[in-house]
């Protein structure tokens, strides 16, 4: 859209709080942005002078405007935040954010359970979190068994239920860890004091639930339950500690939202710390990709709204290193000086940096490991004198069940690391019997005619895992399909680990240890793994019929007791009639013994 375009539906424009949607020739939404006046705003990127190169890109993608009348300014920014976090234009901040946390449910049933999720489900329950880490979540949930004794059976402990005496308690009510509500020995008012004491410890809120403890043991010591005393007297110890552990600012901190953005050309990193009750009880580093050369005040703010919708936040505070607008009347924004809240800021920018750190050091490892890979291809190029660089490997390997059903599989590595999507097994279709030769020959035959038909590229490196006949069956099929000298093909023998190339006579045996050999077995390994993974497939699905089962006479629980008691068919082959009679009869017997015998 040029600016005389514009111009014919600027006055069109209202001059009012909300937000304003540009879309490209193709109807995408590709820009969401708020405003105080829509007409001012919107009017400022149709100026003569561009800010930016990217800026000016954007406007010449413009070819429709909508815009959303808000009543504030506060509403007007939680509206983008959400349209963005919905749509994700291309030219809006992406912030890197798509995990989905796992959240502590509050079950809306009687005598709720309290459990893990990731799925949030609108059914009255009572969600709390979400948290950044699994493993948190499951230490706080031992921690809570530890202190709040709540149900973990999923019975259905509706009152007609619990009067009906369906239900008897179980282990974890002898063991102290439930007060045995199955059976009515639990009422749901004290219930539900146990859940608002769970309630107070997600939150940090340490205190009450060991004022509770304190008065509980007090109780129990006048009416003489010393050894009940003496537990719940430890359940205080366990609180102290935990509350020891997690005190960062001092038990007056009260509850804010911490924030630092570090920030580099168009990325920025922004870290999260959510303190309650002078307490960090989560804390998230995010990286945000920035279009528009959005300022650090931008970033930080839509940052700070999206973390706290994320992370249900309703603290009054925002601890900040530098002034931003942000529009809701009712927090407060501080850029702390010196004290606490100072350290608390400088704890979130260390966080950040760390953050920063582990991505570069993951890169470098990449780098690192990549280079390496290279290493060893050159080696295995100069060890099998290879004519070009094996930057893609396959490798097939046949396998069979007791003799019986034959199946290929293959693997292929590229740049020396698996591709798994290009792995592949077949179902051996054109050979009659066990003919490792022909199945070999088969598998290799339909891969190639594959890639021929559908133009893909040849691996350099062909392994066969085998000795001379497996090679030969390869060979033979890439001469039928007219693709010699494609590929190098080699053959692996499987104990001495000899390689064998088409045509020679000798082998070629490297050293044990040799970076050329390691990666030829690893690749080897890989075959094995994933054929026998495929057979122990199909096995359990049914796919193949047990041999016996073609014995007229013989089914299915007859074979399946025969192989369980002498474990193959080659040794069922092998017994006597005798030896039969005594598992199966013998009328049958004799079916089997006179089959093997033909």
């Amino acid at each position: 859209m040029t600016s005389t375009e514009f111009q014919h539906i600027a006055s069109t424009l209202p001059q009012q709080p909300g937000i304003y949607k540009y879309y490209n020739s193709l109807n995408e939404l590709i820009y969401v942005g708020k405003a105080k006046n829509i007409r001012k705003r919107v009017s400022s990127y149709f100026s003569k002078t561009f800010t930016t190169y990217k800026t000016h890109e954007l406007v010449q993608r413009i070819i429709r405007i909508e815009f959303t009348i808000v009543n504030s300014e506060q509403d007007a920014f939680l509206l983008e935040n959400s349209l963005i976090k919905q749509f994700q234009p291309v030219f809006n901040i992406n912030l890197k954010d798509d995990k989905t946390y796992p959240y502590i449910v509050i079950k809306n049933e009687p005598f709720p359970r309290v459990f893990l999720t990731r799925k949030k489900i609108d059914d009255g329950s009572d969600y709390l979190g979400p948290y950044t880490s699994v493993k948190k979540v499951k230490e706080l949930l031992d921690f809570i068994k530890q202190t709040i004794q709540l149900r973990t059976c999923s019975l259905n402990l509706t009152s007609a239920n619990i009067e009906k005496k369906k239900f008897k308690v179980c282990l974890e009510y002898h063991l102290g860890n439930c007060k045995g509500p199955c059976e009515g020995l639990q009422n749901a008012g004290d219930y539900n004091e146990s859940l608002a004491l769970l309630k107070n410890l997600l939150r940090g809120n340490l205190s009450p639930v060991i004022r509770h403890y304190k008065e509980e043991m007090k109780e129990l010591a006048s009416h003489l339950s010393y050894e009940k005393a003496e537990i719940t007297r430890k359940k205080i110890e366990y609180l102290e500690n935990y509350q020891s552990r997690s005190v960062v600012t001092g038990t007056r901190g009260g509850d804010m939202d911490v924030f630092s953005i570090i920030k580099n050309k168009d990325i920025a990193f922004i870290n999260y710390l959510m303190v309650r009750n002078g307490a960090i009880v989560q804390t998230q580093t995010l990286k945000a990709e920035t279009h528009l050369d959005e300022t650090q005040e931008e970033i930080l703010s839509f940052s700070i709204a999206r973390l706290r919708t994320t992370f249900n936040s309703d603290a009054a505070e925002i601890i900040v290193p530098f002034s931003i607008e942000y529009p809701q009347s009712d927090i407060t924004i501080t850029v702390p000086k010196g004290g606490d809240k100072k350290k608390l800021l400088d704890l979130s920018e260390k966080n950040a940096g760390y953050f920063i750190e582990e991505i570069k050091n993951k890169e470098r490892l990449k780098l690192t490991k990549n280079v390496d890979q290279v290493k060893i291809l050159e080696q295995l190029q100069t060890d099998l004198r290879l004519p070009v660089l094996p930057l893609q490997i396959e490798c097939f390997d046949n396998s069979n069940f007791q003799g019986s059903y034959p199946v290929s599989a293959m693997v292929s590595f590229i740049n020396g690391e698996p591709s798994k999507n290009d792995y592949r097994h077949f179902n051996v279709k054109t050979v009659e019997g066990i003919n490792d030769f022909a199945s070999m020959k088969e598998a290799v035959y339909r891969r190639y005619k594959r890639l021929l038909e559908e133009d893909q590229p040849f691996p350099q490196l062909i392994i066969i895992d085998g000795g001379k006949g497996q090679l030969s069956a390869a060979v033979s099929a890439v001469q039928e399909l007219n693709i010699t000298g494609r590929s190098t093909l080699i053959g692996l023998a499987k104990n001495e680990e000899e390689i064998f190339f088409a045509g020679d006579k000798e082998s070629l045996k490297l050293p044990y240890n040799s970076d050329s050999l390691k990666i030829i077995r690893r690749i080897r390994n890989e075959v094995h793994r994933f054929g026998i993974t495929f057979h122990r497939n199909k096995r359990s699905k049914g796919t193949f019929k047990n041999e016996l089962e073609d014995i007229a006479g013989i089914g299915k629980a007859t074979a399946d007791l025969l192989l369980k008691e002498f474990k193959s068919v080659k040794n069922i082959r092998e017994k006597s009639t005798e030896e039969l009679s005594a598992m199966i009869g013998k009328a049958k017997a004799a079916m089997v013994y006179n089959y093997f015998r033909k």
